[in-house]
């Protein structure tokens, strides 16, 4: 008598694995590479190679006067660090930091406080302190240098109805940096409010209900609550703004020309002056490669302070 064979399915033998496959299609396996192509060839040709070029020029006298390219190795880099300008414009961005940087935090801290509200009022207060941010540094400066004017201008008419003497604001050199920063509040403000003003309405309204069960007045939950759970708002904010504050150019070049005497040249009117007013591309190189360094060594001790104290938090 024959004996059956059992089969796979009584024995619960499983089945032979399927067979791995090869390879996928080539079309699979480079699509991605297709999608990102395009980004990759711009950020090559407008990023990575400017970066290199520029590097490479600062090692050179390469000028736009039609002088011969030649290599100097250092020489640019030695004549920078000896060079009062470089040091006095670099002074310069670093003063307009220090001034602006505080009240566009601060500031704006208060407006999204203020603007945090529902109804027809928050709408008008949000739109009023974001309107200046989106006029372009042409008209703001127009705006602000009608302003400044002696004789006919806003601030010295006000100074003058409460008996006190005109300043001229902007050909004075310990008030034209102080203009410029008025000036720079007024119009950049309206970025920094928008990202309180989201942080504040991520905040649940569960937090605050629990916090006035439990008897916290609005100080109290002002401090104990909105800002401790704002603290990795401020920190991004802080970090962007001293790097927005570093590269001031457009209102200093527009309102004071850096002047007067120099007063208010940053750093990077000057790169541009050595550059294409003077003709020395090799040498503007090297002087923003050290403002290149400047940036770097600014934002990466901001990111490790501020990303040090949210561990510990």
């Amino acid at each position: 008598m024959a004996v059956e064979t059992p089969s796979r399915l009584t024995t619960g033998t499983p089945p032979a694995a399927a067979k791995p496959e090869t390879g996928q299609p080539w079309k699979e396996r480079w699509g991605g590479l297709f999608f990102v192509a395009p980004f990759l060839l711009l950020f090559a040709l407008f990023m990575l190679w400017p970066i290199v070029s520029g590097l490479w020029n600062s090692f050179f006298n390469t000028s736009l006067a039609g002088v011969k390219h030649e290599f100097l190795g250092l020489q640019n880099w030695r004549d920078l660090f000896g060079d009062p300008a470089v040091w006095s414009s670099l002074k310069n961005t670093l003063v307009f930091t220090a001034m602006s940087t505080p009240p566009l935090v601060i500031i704006a801290l208060v407006m999204a406080l203020l603007a945090n509200r529902r109804g027809v009022l928050g709408w008008l207060l949000r739109f009023a302190y974001f309107a200046p941010f989106v006029l372009p540094a042409t008209v703001v400066t127009l705006i602000w240098v009608w302003i400044y004017q002696p004789g006919f201008g806003l601030v010295n008419g006000l100074l003058t109805a409460g008996g006190f003497a005109e300043i001229d604001w902007l050909n004075t050199e310990n008030r034209a940096m102080l203009a410029v920063v008025i000036t720079t509040v007024w119009w950049t403000v309206g970025f920094n409010f928008l990202l309180y003003l989201a942080a504040l309405q991520g905040i649940p309204a569960q937090v605050y209900e629990a916090a006035a069960i439990d008897g916290a007045n609005g100080r109290q939950q002002l401090f104990r609550i909105t800002l401790p759970l704002l603290s990795r708002t401020t920190g991004l904010i802080i970090v962007l703004q001293l790097v927005a504050s570093l590269k001031i150019f457009d209102q200093i070049y527009l309102m004071t020309n850096g002047g007067p005497n120099y007063a208010t040249r940053p750093i990077i009117q000057y790169i541009y002056e050595s550059g294409f007013t003077s003709y020395r591309i090799g040498y503007a190189s090297a002087i923003s490669y050290l403002f290149f360094a400047v940036i770097v060594i600014v934002a990466v001790a901001q990111f490790k302070l501020f990303s040090g104290r949210g561990e510990d938090a």
